[in-house]
């Protein structure tokens, strides 16, 4: 037997498919190292801003690979969930002050909230086809910006909340201090009550991602796949689509509200704009069509890509504007007002040269034909 055969008996993947996951999940690790370390890194107040909102979206977006990803299931509620656990922590740390009892009271509210919303939308929708499911959740997620937006005296209305977080976030506690009362600084850092809750979302973040991998890994996962290629046959083997659906809408929805509450904790303030608007749910679908569906590590490629594209693209037109300035059209081509034109110009080549997206293509390069 040739050394080739050999390798394709024991099932050994090929040179490029190794090559590309090399790729994949050493970008997937370099880009966590980086979030581990970024307040070190990259220690100016908008950095620190992007890392924490990279490490929040990761989650949220990883949480929607898994419905439409994984099962199929076409939803536009993931904001709903995001927001109901965003909320819930506002309005209880507005109204029972910046403590962890009012986190735990909120988020646990909103977390049940959106798992009984998630519950009943699922068993009363998941039965019919695709396009109306779909229509069904992008009709509860408009409910829900316009409770949000008219019930001004719990949500704030259209302006939204502002309040303080748990005091061991508060930028003046010091989590290590020298004889002089003063933060002790480590690498120019101060250890303080801003570095604790970039930590905060750091770890949340990072453990909510695997335990989703958790789920993706495991027999589960492998139902849920079984159910995406062929609804069907999987019930045909025995399998309850619509139990494992709902199931499986339910978990999105919690990490989903759970990934609302660290935000709603970093950002101290929570309206329809950062939570409920469709802007948000437009780019959590750009994320994982960039990313790659069905992929999971395809979350985090896509959100770093969207997330330094939405922050600093203006920046780089910019810098090649004044740099191309003698140049007869450069300067008004990269007119930074035209960033939105180059964002879509950069998906449209993204989607050409990788059409199952940058960490699905990759990983599927060189695999069977």
């Amino acid at each position: 037997m040739s050394p080739v055969s050999a390798a394709e008996t024991v099932g050994t993947p090929p040179a490029p498919a190794r090559t590309g996951r090399l790729l994949v999940y050493g970008a997937a690790g370099v880009v966590w190292l980086a979030l581990l370390f970024a307040p070190f890194l990259f220690p100016d107040v908008r950095a620190q801003e992007v890392a924490a909102r990279i490490c929040i979206f990761i989650v949220l977006v990883a949480s929607y690979d898994l419905l439409i990803g994984y099962t199929g299931i076409v939803s536009f509620a993931h904001t709903m969930f995001f927001g109901l656990g965003g909320y819930g922590t506002a309005i209880a740390l507005k109204a029972m002050g910046a403590g962890w009892d009012a986190v735990l009271v909120g988020g646990g509210a909103g977390v049940l909230a959106a798992l009984v919303l998630a519950a009943l939308i699922g068993l009363l929708s998941l039965r019919v086809k695709a396009i109306f499911f779909a229509m069904v959740t992008l009709a509860a997620a408009s409910v829900m910006l316009v409770l949000a937006s008219q019930l001004s005296q719990f949500t704030g209305g259209e302006d939204g909340l502002i309040y303080s977080a748990p005091r061991l976030f508060s930028a003046a506690t010091k989590l290590l201090a020298d004889a002089d009362g003063k933060s002790v600084r480590l690498a120019g850092v101060a250890l303080n009550g801003k570095l604790a809750a970039y930590y905060f979302v750091f770890f949340c973040s990072l453990v909510l991602y695997l335990l989703m991998l958790r789920i993706v890994a495991s027999p589960t996962g492998t139902v849920l796949e079984a159910i995406r290629e062929n609804e069907m046959r999987a019930e045909a083997i025995g399998y309850k689509v619509v139990a494992y659906r709902t199931a499986i809408f339910c978990i999105a929805a919690i990490i989903a509200a759970l990934a609302g509450i660290v935000r709603a904790v970093w950002l101290k303030y929570t309206g329809p704009d950062v939570f409920l608007s469709f802007s948000i749910m437009i780019d959590i679908l750009l994320m994982v069509v960039i990313g790659g569906m069905g992929t999971m590590v395809g979350a985090i490629i896509g959100v770093v890509v969207m997330t330094l594209a939405q922050f600093y693209l203006k920046d780089i037109m910019q810098f090649g504007a004044d740099a191309l300035s003698g140049v007869p059209f450069a300067p008004s081509l990269l007119d930074p007002d035209r960033w939105l034109l180059w964002l879509g110009l950069f998906f449209i080549l993204l989607v050409y040269f990788f059409p199952a997206g940058i960490a699905g293509t990759l990983l599927k390069k060189g695999g069977r034909k």
